[in-house]
């Protein structure tokens, strides 16, 4: 079993909320727009961190962090990036992996909206934990929490960390 703490959109903002929670978690996904190395680099202190870079973050994070991630968590296919649209709307750079290969949890930022939805088309479960730092259009900062264990995706669970 293994506690995931999803987030994203941070711009370069790290605060106590955010660290609160990922001392709770077994590992940190971070899924673009980082914005400097000191937001990984607090977060890797405490747990192991997977992430993306994101159409803000510069060449420094670029070299840190691939534009897509893919990977096994326990039994579960994980692909994560930036920028991916969602079900049926997956952007052109995304399309073709997720529709040729799809996995089991497909990750997302950019867009500041928390969304989780089911593919059925494509059996995936697609997330973005909408934005958890301070710039953006959003009104509440947000990230995701959810256990995986085995091949089994639950008990999800939306943080809310107040107003932007």
């Amino acid at each position: 079993m293994t506690k995931i703490l999803l987030l994203s959109d941070t711009h370069s903002h790290i605060d106590e909320a955010i660290l609160k929670y990922a001392r709770q978690a077994d590992e940190i996904w971070h899924a673009g727009d980082i914005g400097t190395l000191a937001v990984t680099d607090a977060l890797a202190k405490i747990k192991p961190v997977r992430a993306v870079f994101g159409n803000i973050d510069d060449h420094v994070i670029q070299k840190e962090f691939p534009e897509n991630n893919r990977f096994f968590c326990e039994g579960v296919d994980v692909l994560i990036t930036h920028i991916g649209g969602y079900p049926p709307k997956y952007n052109k750079r995304t399309r073709d992996i997720v529709k040729n290969n799809p996995p089991k949890l497909f990750i997302c930022g950019h867009s500041h909206i928390l969304k989780v939805m089911w593919d059925k088309k494509l059996g995936l479960l697609h997330m973005n934990p909408g934005a958890c730092g301070k710039y953006g259009f959003h009104k509440v900062r947000t990230m995701l929490r959810f256990v995986i264990d085995g091949e089994d995706i639950k008990d999800l669970e939306i943080v809310e960390l107040g107003n932007r």
